[in-house]
């Protein structure tokens, strides 16, 4: 996978074969980062963080930081790995558990992407979970299998058998 926009335009993000989350694909990246043009976050957070390439995308675009969240520890180490592309990047990453992560957190964040584990999870908590920690104007998007969840107030895009919502805190 490559990065499609910014700085960092035409970096590969390694992932490995058989690995336990689903990158997203360019044709849905691309139209995620055309719905929140202009890219002007500057905190942003990448639960479920897998290749990270979401996260690595909005540095590219210019974030001044990025937190990832990720639990399995193949995922942490090709996260560590891919970060070495992007130097002077401000990129924390955490190996830990979502749910952990918001209980201990005192951070506010521009832009929360999510994309967990398809069926489980428990949607209404992620959504308020990440709205709590949303800054005034800030974005949330979640990935998930094209499925009967909604939540107010949000734009919905599906693509196949992915939906993403889009949710702005005013």
């Amino acid at each position: 996978m490559k990065i499609l926009g910014g700085t960092y335009k035409g970096i590969r993000i390694e992932t490995k074969k058989g690995a336990s989350y689903r990158p997203t694909k360019s044709r849905i990246r691309k139209s995620l980062f055309d719905m929140i043009s202009p890219f002007n976050f500057s905190n942003v957070l990448d639960l479920y963080s897998g290749s990270g390439i979401l996260g690595f995308e909005c540095i590219s675009r210019g974030a001044n930081s990025l937190t990832f969240i990720e639990n399995n520890s193949q995922n942490v180490k090709l996260l560590f790995k891919n970060k070495t592309k992007f130097e002077n990047a401000e990129i924390l990453i955490l190996k830990k558990n979502v749910e952990s992560f918001f209980k201990q957190s005192k951070e506010f964040y521009d832009l929360i992407f999510a994309d967990p584990p398809y069926g489980k999870i428990d949607y209404t908590w992620l959504f308020e979970s990440c709205i709590e920690k949303l800054s005034k104007n800030g974005k949330l998007i979640v990935e998930m299998n094209n499925n009967n969840f909604s939540y107010k107030n949000c734009i919905e895009k599906v693509y196949g058998d992915t939906k993403v919502l889009l949710f702005t805190k005013l």
